[in-house]
């Protein structure tokens, strides 16, 4: 029986932490592999897992110029929720919810999932009715998703200001399913997990271009660590994918912005749900550290840096003091920012690119934590058999010449 007495920890803690086992490896790369993974957060360490274990595919390599989960993995608000709008959209985001269930028994590693419930407040009477539809069209489709009074928000969420005398909120709906988790414990248990498979993941090596074979197939990369040759190559880096689809010579209709989140100083336990405020845009839950972590708008300029500008801070946190008065007096502990890929339709992109031999998961904007299980269980799927998911189908590249468009900004939560 392994030891894991608190004597142990303050021993390992004395020497340095020596006596522990690595989570995962970090071998030298190989000259070649069947899979490339480019980008070494949830998504692509999912998508390295899932070819593993559902496909059997475990020559596989994820490349990550940082280390694991330094991107947007580890720069978001962890909430997870299934309340879109089009079926396309629920079906994914269903798909996903439902893995993240069972993901720690899966992965054999705790990721923390919280189905504490989320609630969503409607300030208006077009929110209202906006929302109803919505609503309607989650019911649809099977999604646990229903419409509350102002009684049950008042009793569920008493931190909110329901009588705000300018947006006084009528009501709203919840999903009970949806919640938060841990956003590293999911990067570090598909690392983990992919690793005992056989999947190499490789930090600090950055992919600078590709290479092609006398067809123009990308046939592998270029790294800081050398060139790595590959059967298909995956692109999973999120607000960079434009400047890497620049380098395999076609166009991304990506604009990449920066998110912004925000905690407090840890508090007593005074919220147990996620609740968000459509009139204000943001949203908040409490941590298992007792932190309030929240977030709202992006900063609606294009920009590849993770930090924020002040109005936009200054806005959330003012909406936060505003919609939730008993936490204007928590103070700020840390800010963080990622860089989003918003696509037109605010919906995300996966699968085959123009560029053959090239795959891509890309466009989640603002909800690319919560749909880390589905975007790597579905281009596995693709990059395995050489078939789009049928969940997959619709949120091809291909949609951009066809015009089918699925245009789901209102259920992802983004500005414009």
């Amino acid at each position: 029986m392994k030891e894991y007495s608190a004597f142990r920890l303050l021993r390992e803690g004395l020497r340095g932490h020596a006596g522990w086992k690595p989570a995962w490896r970090s071998p030298e790369p190989k000259a070649k592999y069947d899979v490339v993974i480019v980008g070494g957060g949830g998504h692509g360490l999912a998508t390295a897992y899932y070819l593993a274990r559902n496909h059997g595919v475990t020559r596989v390599a994820v490349l990550e110029r940082g280390w694991i989960g330094g991107g947007n993995t580890g720069r978001n608000t962890t909430v997870i929720r299934s309340n879109y709008y089009y079926p396309q959209s629920i079906a994914l985001f269903e798909l996903s919810l439902s893995l993240y269930e069972g993901l720690s028994r899966d992965l054999n590693y705790n990721v923390m999932f919280s189905q504490r419930g989320m609630f969503v407040c409607a300030h208006s009477r077009h929110q209202m009715e906006a929302i109803t539809r919505w609503v309607g069209a989650l019911q649809a489709q099977g999604v646990d998703t229903c419409m509350v009074d102002r009684a049950e928000i008042e009793q569920r969420v008493p931190s909110f200001h329901i009588r705000h005398p300018r947006y006084p909120t009528l009501g709203g709906f919840k999903q009970e399913r949806a919640g938060t988790a841990r956003h590293d414990a999911v990067a570090w248990g598909y690392a983990r997990a992919a690793d005992r498979l056989g999947v190499d993941i490789i930090q600090n090596c950055e992919v600078s271009g590709f290479r092609r074979n006398s067809t123009g197939r990308i046939v592998g990369v270029d790294t800081a660590q050398g060139a790595i040759a590959a059967n298909a190559v995956v692109l999973s880096v999120a607000g960079n994918s434009t400047a890497l689809c620049h380098e395999a010579g076609f166009r991304l209709p990506v604009s990449s912005y920066t998110l912004q989140a925000f905690v407090t100083e840890p508090l007593k336990p005074v919220l147990d749900v996620v609740s968000w405020s459509l009139v204000s845009g943001v949203y908040v839950s409490q941590s298992d550290r007792g932190g309030l972590v929240f977030g709202g708008g992006l900063d609606l300029y294009n920009s590849y840096a993770q930090r924020g500008n002040t109005p936009v801070a200054m806005k959330v946190i003012g909406g936060l003091a505003e919609f939730w008065p008993s936490f204007a007096n928590a103070r700020i502990l840390r800010q963080w920012a990622g860089t989003v890929d918003v696509v037109q339709d605010s919906s995300p992109i996966l699968g085959e690119t123009p560029a053959p031999g090239l795959y891509i998961n890309c466009g989640w904007g603002t909800g690319g934590f919560k749909a880390i299980p589905a975007g790597g269980w579905l281009l596995a799927h693709h990059v395995a058999t050489g078939k789009p998911h049928d969940i997959a189908q619709p949120f091809g590249y291909r949609r951009f010449e066809t015009g089918a468009l699925i245009d789901e900004a209102a259920g992802a939560g983004i500005e414009h």
